[in-house]
């Protein structure tokens, strides 16, 4: 099974079709700024879950997102769940560097 992936940036999402076809099989939502982008939600269809959709939709947004040199906001669980157990995808994770307290 081959898995594309592509950013629709029009829609602020990866789209991933599976073998071919126009039906999209799972998407990852994000919001992007010049410096950050935050995946904010991700979802497989149901036909095509366990197949590696929604692992090709993280590992290809996130080798994007290390090319262009964004730090990355993990607020979907998928996502910070994949990279928990990724600890080479770490070095993308945005860190707060605020020192304001209240």
């Amino acid at each position: 099974m081959a898995v594309e992936i592509v950013d629709a940036r029009e829609s602020g999402r990866y789209e991933a079709r599976v073998d071919g076809s126009d039906k999209v099989a799972g998407i990852a939502q994000y919001i992007r700024t010049p410096e950050l982008i935050a995946f904010v939600h991700t979802e497989v269809e149901p036909a095509n879950e366990g197949q590696g959709v929604g692992a090709a939709l993280v590992r290809e947004s996130l080798d994007t997102a290390r090319a262009e040199g964004l730090r990355v906001l993990a607020v979907c669980p998928f996502y910070s769940g994949w990279i928990q157990r990724h600890p080479e995808y770490a070095d993308l994770l945005y860190q707060s560097r605020s020192s304001v307290t209240d």
